[in-house]
């Protein structure tokens, strides 16, 4: 994958009308990047130099489905992604997986309501199939960010509901009862190798360890929270990457996450509406920005881009590295030139 040099970060610009992709993967099989799409029954995949495909079309899918979270499930071969209407259409939430190889639907699941959920007592809001994570045996487990539980889908599409954790309600929403998404709960979920999955909440800043056999969770102690946190993503070092549509987050834990530090912070452009993060070729972090609001606010577009992302931080600390490394070359370098000098007055010495 083509990466911009003299130490500029990768932008991917790409086009296709009226798109406004919500939710992004990548495929190390494939080396591309992988979008759904607010306003089309499509999935489409997204080249290093910007070239957009078409991977799935599924005109049987329920008309003006938004498509969100999507996650690759590389052991096997599968893409998995998240759909939802919005309203004024029924409600719709399932997940649906398709072979990457031949492109063919394997299961479409539709994702139970909880009827003990306060949005069912009391008829607020509706449930939302937000995003997707994928473990070693198949099985996936997708955040409802309305219902504030986690759906679990095995590998051969049979759905229930995994956690309803009390956890997941202990916290008052941060943000005011009429902004947007202001019912946004559990959003962004990754799976961590180790046995369990790392969840984030958007209208509280939390974030969640929950076990992957009993569905428990528990607070991550952190030590600030998190704004209006969206999509989650784990690089191979074990650092945690949390995006929001103003900030791209860089957390860190000693202890699996019990607790957990955030130890750097970039600043995103806040008009692209950053939504999702991923990890790409050589740990690189990219974020995308899709627009999103200005899709549901009915505006047309058709140029997204796609970023890498980096930690001042850590660049900065590489840089020291290289001085340092440098210094040391310089440093034997001289003692070898000495050493030498010593050679040839010695030879002198005893020649003469």
């Amino acid at each position: 994958m083509g990466v911009a040099v003299a130490g500029k970060t990768h932008v991917i610009d790409f086009r296709w009308p009226n798109l406004y992709p919500e939710g992004m993967a990548w495929d190390p099989l494939a080396q591309h990047f992988i979008v759904g799409s607010l306003n089309h029954r499509t999935i489409h995949s997204v080249s290093d130099a910007g070239v957009v495909e078409t991977l799935i079309s599924d005109p049987t899918l329920p008309e003006n489905v938004t498509v969100l979270g999507l996650t690759v499930d590389f052991t096997k071969n599968r893409l998995l992604a998240c759909l939802h209407s919005v309203s004024p259409l029924p409600p719709f939430n399932a997940l649906v997986a398709y072979d990457l190889r031949t492109r063919r639907r394997l299961f479409l699941s539709l994702l139970p309501s909880d009827p003990d959920s306060p949005i069912a007592s009391i008829g607020r809001g509706r449930d939302v199939a937000n995003d997707v994570a994928v473990d070693f045996k198949g099985n996936a487990y997708v955040t409802n960010s309305v219902g504030n539980f986690i759906w679990k889908v095995n590998e051969e599409g049979e759905a229930g509901i995994f956690s309803r954790s009390p956890a997941f309600s202990r916290y008052p929403s941060v943000m005011g009862e009429n902004e947007p998404f202001n019912d946004c709960g559990l959003n962004g979920i990754a799976y961590v190798s180790k046995g369990y999955l790392l969840v984030v909440q958007s209208n509280t800043g939390k974030m969640f360890k929950v076990d992957e056999e009993n569905g428990k969770a528990r607070t991550v102690l952190l030590n600030q929270d998190l704004v209006m946190p969206d999509g989650i993503a784990i690089r191979r070092d074990g650092v945690v990457l949390v995006v929001s549509t103003q900030k791209l987050w860089f957390l860190k834990s000693d202890d699996s996450w019990g607790e957990g530090v955030v130890y750097d912070k970039t600043a995103l452009e806040e008009e692209g509406f950053a939504t999702s993060v991923v990890v790409g070729e050589e740990g690189r972090a990219y974020v995308l920005y899709g627009h999103v609001m200005e899709g549901i606010n009915g505006k047309e577009r058709e140029g997204f881009k796609i970023v890498e992302v980096r930690s001042e931080r850590e660049s900065g600390e590489e840089h020291v590295w290289i001085y340092v490394l440098l210094g040391l070359g310089l440093a034997y370098f001289l003692i070898w030139r000495f050493q030498m000098k010593q050679l040839v007055n010695n030879m002198d010495k005893k020649i003469n």
